[in-house]
């Protein structure tokens, strides 16, 4: 079976429908991510969600738990709000949600993602990582999980 080629010749590496990531402009060492295509954007679980001003610019404060089952270890985190968006949740109801860029490592591969920041309480995932995040980055096995995760949590 020949490899799923880029424009470029080289083959895209494969991810799995869950993978471990990291996100260091935040200090997250460690999440587990679900690999959504069927979702436009990507969104990250976020508590006490505060907006600021810092030098002219909007900023964003927020605390998370990077660990669904681990209520102990709490990340505070801040960024700059890229922009106010409205965002269809999985249940079709449109709501209003800050977007901040961040820095997204998995496997080899470090890039710049959006990233939205909404309450994901009920959902079985604290990250969800949608198709604009993995356009021309990745091919999924829907079957696999962990492909690219160096630590399968």
């Amino acid at each position: 079976m020949n490899e799923p080629q880029t424009n470029l010749s080289k083959p895209l590496p494969l991810l799995g429908w869950r993978e471990l990531v990291s996100l260091p402009n935040l200090n997250i060492d460690c999440i587990k991510a679900k690999i959504d295509t069927g979702a436009r954007s990507s969104a990250i679980h976020a508590y006490y969600i505060q907006q600021y001003q810092n030098q002219g610019e909007t900023m964003i404060h927020f605390q998370l738990y990077p660990d669904q089952s681990n209520t102990q270890h709490m990340i505070e985190a801040e960024a700059k709000l890229l922009e106010m968006r409205a965002v269809r949740n999985s249940g079709g109801v449109s709501q209003l949600r800050p977007v901040i860029e961040t820095v997204v490592k998995l496997g080899n591969k470090t890039w710049w993602i959006e990233l939205t920041l909404t309450n994901r309480d009920v959902m079985g995932f604290r990250m969800l990582l949608g198709r604009q995040a993995l356009r021309n980055q990745f091919l999924i096995d829907p079957g696999k999980s962990f492909l690219q995760s160096t630590n399968s949590g």
